[in-house]
């Protein structure tokens, strides 16, 4: 794999809540320069963002229901990020609600927000640490029933980002019908190309400098 190949499909992340201005605008600079393909960013700073990649080939990620999963918003944050100029939405799985057995109410806000994306991709984070892997397979396969075009692993926010066990479960679940995205402690080139091995089509990275720079040494 080449350092253009890899860095085409990493979200080059900030999602640090102390992030500023400043963050935002070195983030977006390095995925121009690297081609990574999108800036992954909490909502408040879409509208910098999609200013800064307009007309670079890379797009905008904004998170939804960030880190919990657990808000009665969704659809409005995601209606708001999509006008801001978002491309592709990670929306966080209703955690609670899928281990409580509410099996439709989780397909509803996933349905919601896909329905608010107007047809661009939506991945789903499953947030994979706190599921068992029953429960990690049914979230797929409401993932998939639901309408989203991705899977991911995790926030980063909480007790496990992404295991090379995760992604192949994932991967064996939805097959081809959704992409897989690993995400969460991602740190070096050997950890990234074995959550692709698995078979993860996607990385969401902060050290993603470091990482496809890896490939020249």
């Amino acid at each position: 794999m080449t350092r253009s190949e890899l860095a085409s499909i990493i979200d080059h992340t900030m999602l640090k809540p102390e992030a500023v201005s400043d963050d935002i605008e070195k983030l977006c600079r390095e995925v121009i320069q690297y081609g990574f393909a999108s800036a992954c960013i909490n909502p408040i700073w879409v509208p910098l963002a999609s200013g800064i990649l307009i007309g670079s080939g890379s797009i905008v990620c904004s998170v939804i229901g960030f880190p919990l999963g657990a808000t009665n918003c969704m659809t409005e944050e995601a209606g708001r990020a999509l006008d801001n100029g978002a491309g592709e939405l990670d929306m966080v799985l209703p955690i609670g609600l899928l281990k409580s057995g509410y099996t439709k109410r989780t397909a509803d806000s996933i349905q919601n927000v896909v329905r608010a994306a107007s047809k661009k991709p939506v991945k789903v984070i499953l947030e994979t640490c706190f599921l068992t892997d029953e429960e990690k397979i049914l979230a797929c396969r409401i993932a998939m029933d639901s309408g989203a075009s991705w899977v991911k692993t995790s926030t980063g926010f909480s007790t496990g980002g992404a295991t090379i066990a995760d992604v192949t479960l994932m991967r064996s679940t939805v097959g081809e019908a959704l992409g897989v995205k690993a995400s969460g402690g991602i740190r070096t080139l050997s950890n990234a190309l074995a959550m692709i091995e698995a078979g993860a089509e996607r990385l969401g990275c902060s050290r993603s400098v470091e990482i496809v720079g890896s490939l020249d040494s």
